[in-house]
């Protein structure tokens, strides 16, 4: 059977994403909207901790229980939490979100759950822009979204 899970995400924009994943070792399929954000690339990653009571900053680094350099989705040397960025084309501000991720999970050591989505204003570098935070956060700017992920009814 399927785990799945949902995060509504809040600030200045918003939007719900859904998890699903099919079994231990399967990847996981991310899907869903955010509305709001400005034409391009937005970076999109899974922080650590699930709290939110001062924000979108409480929410604390990227999900990196591998302790790795900042990398790209489909990079060897990545955080767990690196899902790389979510592309705003439509006039509207509207957005769909399509992942598969093989590294994320929904149980287990790399389990998502009880951690926070976050919409980051700028593009993640993924670690290759040579700023000072690209090794760290993609330099990918101002956390302009959040929620924290929980289980989905089945």
């Amino acid at each position: 059977m399927a785990t799945k899970a949902v995060c509504v995400l809040k600030g200045d924009v918003s939007g719900t994403v859904y998890f699903e994943q099919e079994g231990a070792g399967k990847p996981v399929v991310v899907t869903g909207d955010v509305v709001g954000l400005k034409k391009g690339n937005h970076g999109f990653h899974i922080h650590e901790f699930g709290d939110n009571t001062n924000g979108c900053t409480s929410a604390g680094p990227h999900f990196n229980p591998l302790k790795k350099e900042h990398g790209g989705p489909d990079a060897t040397v990545r955080h767990v939490g690196d899902l790389g960025n979510i592309v705003a084309s439509a006039d509207d501000g509207t957005t769909a979100v399509n992942i598969n991720d093989s590294l994320i999970s929904l149980q287990g050591d790399m389990s998502i759950i009880g951690r926070t989505l976050v919409v980051h204003a700028d593009p993640d570098d993924f670690g290759k822009g040579g700023h000072e935070l690209s090794k760290t956060t993609g330099n990918a700017g101002a956390r302009i979204a959040c929620g924290v992920i929980g289980f989905r009814q089945q």
